[in-house]
């Protein structure tokens, strides 16, 4: 007589029954299996082609998102944005007087879509540290991100043709991004341009997976930093 391969415990998926010399041919045992022990960490839902190349993504609430609100995240910015999260929590604890937010960008964004960014973000209630505003003219784009970040929790750096054309000539160091990025503190937020065009740029900016207003409108990224900073 087969005997049953898990005994004890049982079989910790229909496959593995179905596997099992013993229990392949018990009737009910497929509809009897119970994922009772199993708890995302997140709520999912399938959708419809997003920004991953196609096919079908998925739609999450992260665990910080506000009750009642209708933003929705894909797993990519959930997974990219929890390490953001923690940093957020642990700064807001240690410095409760930091701002919100850093905003870098380019100096050619500073009237458009730099200061429309700004506006949503200052709309949503999230106190923004912002070179129109804080900054002298002429100071190194590094030293303004050191700067920003030292006295803001987080770091958004704004992405677009113009920043792509100037982060060259800044001469960034790429052990000078790999500190900044390590500290779990920048968000890239892409317009009107690619990662792939900013990696071409900059691989170790582009290997942090932020927002994309190709995916979301401004607005929607000004709401999901919103949620993502408030304690």
């Amino acid at each position: 007589m087969a005997r049953c391969t898990a005994p004890i415990r049982g079989h910790s998926s229909a496959a593995a029954a179905a596997a099992c010399p013993a229990c392949r041919n018990r009737s009910g045992y497929r509809s009897s299996y119970r994922y009772d022990n199993y708890t995302p960490s997140y709520s999912s839902s399938s959708g419809g082609s997003g920004g991953n190349g196609g096919g079908v993504s998925s739609s999450t609430k992260p665990r910080w998102s506000k009750s009642g609100s209708s933003v929705s995240y894909t797993t990519t910015q959930v997974q990219s944005l929890t390490p953001i999260r923690e940093t957020v929590e642990k700064r807001a604890a240690e410095q409760p007087d930091l701002r919100d937010v850093f905003l870098c960008h380019a100096w050619d964004d500073r009237q458009g879509v730099a200061k429309e960014l700004h506006d949503l973000l200052e709309a949503a209630g999230v106190k923004v540290w912002f070179s129109e505003k804080d900054l002298s003219l002429g100071v190194p784009m590094m030293r303004a991100i050191d700067k920003g970040l030292a006295n803001s929790r987080v770091g958004l750096v704004l992405v677009t043709p113009a920043f792509l054309n100037r982060l060259p000539k800044e001469g960034v160091a790429d052990k000078e991004l790999s500190a900044l990025l390590a500290r779990n503190q920048l968000i890239p937020i892409v317009h009107n341009t690619t990662y792939e065009a900013l990696r071409n740029v900059s691989p170790l900016l582009a290997s942090r997976t932020g927002l994309d207003t190709g995916e979301d409108t401004l607005a929607v990224v000004a709401t999901k930093i919103s949620e993502l900073i408030t304690i």
